[in-house]
């Protein structure tokens, strides 16, 4: 990743740190809610290469432990997403008939979801958090599952022309 699309990059994980924690907190869905965040970063990293999958789950997994809902330690959310946008881009990056498919990112990103998620909850077992009943954690991930299903396909065109103008490619999608 140059340095260039480092810097064309980055106001578009801005922007959407800014409108996660600025309106999307703020609505109070049923069952967990949308991390648009981290559906973001998965999207984009199902769009690129490993390297640039790793590059931007660091910085979308700093921005995610800066955040004020938050609930682990610092670098939790970070070690999280390298993992998850490294792995997303990984699988996508060997098959071009994952990343010229939408439905086949879609669904990538929603397994994505629900998988970092598992993650942080395993790593937050191990650090000793606090975390609910598991019919409680099972309806979480449900119904993250379920917003991820619907918010991903709608945001997956306009994340594929960002990512293109970023990298200068054309969009397949």
């Amino acid at each position: 990743m140059s340095f260039r699309s480092f810097l064309l990059s980055s106001p578009i994980f801005l922007f959407a740190f800014l409108f996660q924690e600025g309106f999307v907190t703020q609505l109070r869905l049923p069952a967990g809610g949308i991390n648009l965040l981290l559906i973001v970063a998965l999207i984009w990293s199902a769009l690129s290469t490993p390297d640039v999958g790793a590059l931007t789950g660091f910085g979308a997994g700093i921005a995610m432990d800066l955040s004020e809902t938050s609930p682990g330690p610092m670098g939790h959310w970070t070690l999280v997403l390298i993992i998850a946008c490294y792995a997303i881009a990984f699988v996508g990056f060997g098959d071009d008939n994952i990343r010229s498919n939408p439905i086949n990112i879609a669904l990538l990103t929603t397994i994505g979801v629900v998988a970092s998620q598992i993650l942080f909850l395993l790593l937050g077992l191990m650090l000793g958090q606090q975390v609910g009943s598991a019919g409680n954690i099972l309806f979480l991930l449900a119904g993250s599952a379920f917003w991820t299903g619907i918010i991903s396909p709608l945001l997956l065109k306009v994340i594929a022309l960002l990512h293109a103008a970023v990298f200068g490619t054309r969009s397949r999608l």
